[in-house]
């Protein structure tokens, strides 16, 4: 598998991708619940319908791309091309998203969730192939676990970039005036964002074509996909194992500001050192995996996090070193997996091939990516509607006890949970080792094959 080796160069190039994705929608996951609520006035049990119905218009969309994206035919490949032609408008929507109109609140809603499915759009129109673009870059499946390794230490440093800056930019644009601060300081990251988009476009190479081509309807498409038992597992387990980091993630701001009554700049310092943490965990994968199966990593890897998580509700919230200290260590934990999970969606698409005879790569990974965003938006709406219900009060000078309890479950116990089911959907997949090596010979003399007639 010489020829499906990447270079450096290439396994960076790919990286930046996601990196300009996670610029702009790593500022959804660490601040969305918290911009909406205390920076642009929604209650807390709107945003988790705000956040919950986009995904509604998602069952529709992101298949429909998925098709997209398989049929087109350029110079520059099928996946590729994608990333040139939507950067400038994913910017865009990303600045209006976290501009806040000076308008009455109804009219504020009706612009919060338009703008909102219009980022939610152009995420999917972006997204979708650049994941597919990397089960296409290489067969190799060591190739891909690095590959997904370089991408996470990218998204890693994105995020520490977003996290450092996001809220001092915001202070230094805006001053007392929050809402114009958020504004301008995602105007520049949104630029950052586009141009790391273009960097991917002009670094990555789509070598892996699919043995027959499709060109039947989406609809027959659809139905082929669900035919990979091990898809439909998959997509599982893409919803089991963003949510719990997702919870924690939109609670974070509230747990540092009111739980633990640390300032702004103590909250920047928090969450980069998190972000740090990823970073590492990212660069962990590929070693472990390199010992062991990924199944086995990834199952053990949230059993320790389950305990471990759930650790944080009886600590004591003032004895501030021994958090920071144990946060760092959780999200090193916490990253681990995700390089493995994005390889284990390219093994699962050559599964799908191996099993049927057909790839389906934009809506396998389709499927795949609106799972993730329904976790997204199910552990947003979590940390929501939660709050509404312990009584959180965006403007109050101190929380109630109630509201205080219902933040450090959010930080603690309930990703806790989510982590020990994300090990048990683990066990149910069977695109182990062994398997894949049988599935790479069989695929290489189908392409043979292909070649030769």
């Amino acid at each position: 598998m010489a020829n499906d080796t990447l270079s450096v160069r290439e396994k960076i190039g790919y990286g930046m991708g996601d990196a300009g994705c996670n610029i702009i929608f790593g500022a959804i996951m660490l601040f969305v619940n918290y911009f909406y609520t205390d920076i642009f006035g929604l209650t807390p049990a709107l945003v988790g319908v705000l956040l919950l119905s986009v995904r509604v218009i998602d069952a529709v969309t992101d298949p429909i791309m998925g098709a997209l994206a398989d049929r087109t035919r350029s110079k520059y490949g099928r996946f590729r091309p994608w990333l040139l032609w939507m950067a400038l408008p994913y910017a865009i929507f990303s600045i209006l998203m976290f501009t806040t109109p000076a308008w009455s609140y109804d009219s504020k809603v009706v612009y919060a969730f338009v703008t909102y499915f219009l980022l939610s759009l152009a995420y999917t129109a972006i997204n979708i192939p650049y994941c597919a673009l990397g089960s296409v870059i290489t067969n190799d499946p060591q190739e891909r676990v690095a590959c997904q390794s370089y991408r996470f230490v990218l998204v890693g440093l994105a995020t520490l970039l977003l996290s450092l800056t996001l809220l001092p930019m915001a202070d230094w644009f805006g001053g007392e005036d929050k809402a114009r601060g958020y504004q301008m300081a995602m105007s520049v990251l949104a630029f950052a964002g586009m141009c790391m988009f273009l960097i991917c476009f002009a670094s990555v190479r789509e070598r892996v074509q699919p043995a027959t081509q499709t060109r039947d309807e989406l609809k027959k498409d659809l139905k082929d996909v669900w035919k990979n038992d091990q898809w439909v597992r998959i997509l599982l387990l893409t919803l089991c194992n963003v949510c719990p980091g997702f919870i924690r993630m939109a609670a974070t701001m509230y747990y540092v500001t009111w739980v633990m009554q640390q300032s702004t700049r103590f909250a920047t310092l928090f969450i980069s050192l998190g972000v740090v943490g990823m970073i590492l965990g990212s660069m962990l994968a590929k070693t472990l995996t390199d010992r062991w199966c990924k199944l086995r990593v990834f199952f053990w890897t949230n059993i320790v996090l389950g305990a471990f998580s759930c650790t944080f509700y009886f600590l004591d919230p003032h004895a501030t070193g021994l958090i920071v200290a144990l946060y760092f260590l959780l999200n090193i934990l916490h990253q681990i997996p995700s390089p493995l999970h994005w390889s284990l969606m390219a093994d699962v698409d050559d599964y799908g091939e191996w099993k049927t005879g057909k790839r389906i790569t934009g809506i396998s990974f389709a499927g795949n990516l609106f799972f993730l965003k329904a976790g997204l938006a199910i552990a947003g709406a979590t940390a929501g509607f939660l709050l509404s219900w312990y009584g959180y009060d965006a403007g109050a000078k101190a929380q109630s006890a109630s509201a205080i309890d219902g933040i450090v479950l959010l930080f603690s116990i309930i990703p806790g949970v989510g982590y020990l089911l994300t090990a048990a959907v683990v066990r149910l997949l069977k695109v182990d080792r062994e398997l894949m090596r049988q599935i790479q010979v069989d695929l290489e003399k189908q392409r043979l094959v292909r070649r030769a007639a």
